[in-house]
């Protein structure tokens, strides 16, 4: 079975647009071959139905309609990546503190939102497949701790919640019935908030084949507390076990904006130096829990946004997408010092790790 050793690179476009360079020993390379080389084989990439405005203004944070995800998942496919397609079904980002519905989706409800659900899901995995680029693995949702698809799909209606997923499911296996389809959410150190979402999931019989994990060590618990949770899901609810996303820093220096994710204010959060050692004894400890998961039930990780660059101007939006999810006008750049490249866009020592680990 394939380990994946995955990307999320769903900004990959957008931010080369923006001027974005990338060197592995000092000779200048397209992004995607450099992680190629360094052993990465399976690609994440975001999709949103509608991430413009009613003028046609672009939200930003890589503008990820079918277009650009089409175009992004041949581009790996060029580079022997296999695909994980991860449906947001929100016009921009869905995290567990924002769900919102598609615009075209907005006086939908009950039966007629499961199937503007279904239709989407089905007809997205069409388009990739006529394109030759039909995905392996597919997210029915985007971490989706709190639900999807507010308020209809919220937790807080859980039943509504189980047959919007269900309808994404059936879509998929409909679609392309080899397909394995997965439920994320965060908190991956976090067991019994596993528990208590996925208890009721099991009771329902939701068909579904994996469960992803968001797992960032300076929100989501000790590596121990991931290794516990991944081996007790996947005995309690039989399924396969992925980390969807993960991402650790390689500096605290404030780059390009004052307000990065991670700052010096995290580093006494986690037991590893934060510095390109500490990123690669981080990602060594991550790839052998995840390979220790009982029964080998552990697929691998996709590490989150490795290409973010050291630009003013690359940004998690744009003012058009500040404004569709009433946040204030803060564009900054906020990723750049938890890439897999540093500042000036040379390959950092964690990828060199991530191509030996076997």
């Amino acid at each position: 079975m394939t380990f994946f050793k995955g990307v999320d690179i769903s900004i990959q476009q957008e931010i080369e647009q923006l001027g974005a360079k990338y060197y592995d020993q000092g000779k200048e390379g397209d992004a995607v071959q450099i992680l190629a080389s360094y052993g990465v084989n399976a690609a994440r990439l975001r999709l949103w139905h509608h991430p413009y405005d009613e003028s046609g203004q672009p939200y930003g944070g890589g503008t990820n309609d079918l277009a650009a995800t089409i175009a992004l998942a041949r581009r790996t496919a060029q580079h022997g990546m296999q695909f994980m397609l991860d449906m947001h079904y929100s016009d921009f980002w869905a995290d567990p503190t924002t769900q919102v519905k598609p615009k075209a989706w907005q006086e939908l409800t009950g039966t007629a939102l499961e199937d503007a659900v279904y239709r989407h899901t089905y007809d997205t995995l069409q388009a990739l497949g006529s394109q030759g680029l039909a995905p392996e693995l597919i997210q029915i949702g985007n971490e989706i701790t709190n639900g999807l698809l507010w308020p209809d799909g919220s937790t807080d209606n859980r039943d509504a919640m189980i047959r919007l997923l269900a309808a994404g499911v059936q879509a998929a296996k409909d679609c392309q019935p080899e397909i394995r389809t997965i439920i994320h959410l965060d908190w991956g150190g976090d067991n019994a908030l596993y528990r208590r979402w996925f208890d009721p999931i099991a009771e329902a019989g939701l068909d579904y084949d994996i469960i992803g994990m968001s797992y960032y060590p300076f929100w989501h618990g000790t590596m121990e507390q991931l290794r516990h949770n991944m081996n007790d899901v996947t005995a309690r609810y039989d399924k396969d076990v992925l980390i969807a996303e993960t991402a650790f820093p390689f500096t605290t220096e404030q780059i390009a904006s004052e307000t990065m994710i991670f700052t010096a204010e995290h580093a006494d959060t986690v037991p590893y130096t934060i510095d390109p050692q500490g990123q690669l004894d981080y990602m060594v400890e991550l790839m052998q829990t995840i390979q220790a998961v009982e029964g080998g039930r552990g697929l691998g990780f996709f590490y989150w946004e490795p290409t973010w660059a050291n630009l003013r101007s690359a940004c998690w939006a744009a003012e058009p997408g500040t404004r569709y999810l009433n946040k204030d006008n803060n564009v900054a750049n906020v990723w750049a010092n938890l890439a897999l490249f540093d500042l000036e866009g040379h390959a950092l020592p964690a990828l060199q790790a991530i191509r030996e680990f076997k």
